[in-house]
């Protein structure tokens, strides 16, 4: 007998429906272990007749639910009852509301008002700008460095916070080193 000659194309035909093949049968095996195992929920009476929730069932006389047989009741609340909206026309609604009261006029706020002082010494590394401003107010002196990456802040003495210079640096928005320098006067 003749040995056959296989080529090259052949044998990549062949790894490739072997391939197929394998993939195929993996696919059904997580099929089925999918299908499989959709268990059961038992509450059993453990110890102390504490429940004890197990996907097998329970011992004689220590099942207080099956979860299959007997699904807990879904409870539907009522939405509250509101009156009926009454629906203005379309000039009324465009219309700017006018209050009986007058709004008092918002407090002036000083752009450069500081925060707490005493929190100055707080200021942990990993806050963020944001996070730092709410606590101390805007700083005295800023500077940014490269494309508004890198910033650094300064925060002067203050009532809270006598003889002490709060030097705060950032990267990227993130505090990464706090600075406090004592300055005699």
């Amino acid at each position: 007998m003749k040995p056959v000659e296989v080529d090259s194309s052949t044998r990549q035909s062949r790894r490739r429906r072997t391939r197929a093949a394998a993939i195929a049968g993996v696919g059904a095996c997580c099929v089925f272990a999918i299908l499989s195992a959709a268990a059961e929920v038992f509450k059993c009476a453990g110890p102390g007749n504490v429940p004890v929730y197990q996907d097998t069932p329970c011992p004689a006389g220590r099942e207080l639910r099956n979860f299959q047989t007997n699904p807990p009741e879904i409870t539907v609340l009522p939405a509250p009852d509101r009156p009926p909206e009454t629906r203005a026309p379309d000039d009324a609604r465009r219309a700017p509301k006018q209050s009986a009261l007058p709004r008092p006029a918002p407090p002036a706020v000083d752009a450069k008002a500081p925060g707490d002082a005493t929190a100055r010494r707080f200021v942990r590394p990993g806050m963020t700008e944001g996070e730092v401003v709410a606590r101390l107010g805007q700083p005295e002196v800023a500077s940014r460095g490269a494309k508004n990456k890198a910033a650094r802040w300064t925060y002067l003495p203050a009532a809270g916070d006598p003889e002490t210079i709060t030097i705060i640096q950032f990267a990227n928005g993130v505090v990464t080193n706090v600075e406090r320098k004592v300055s005699k006067q």
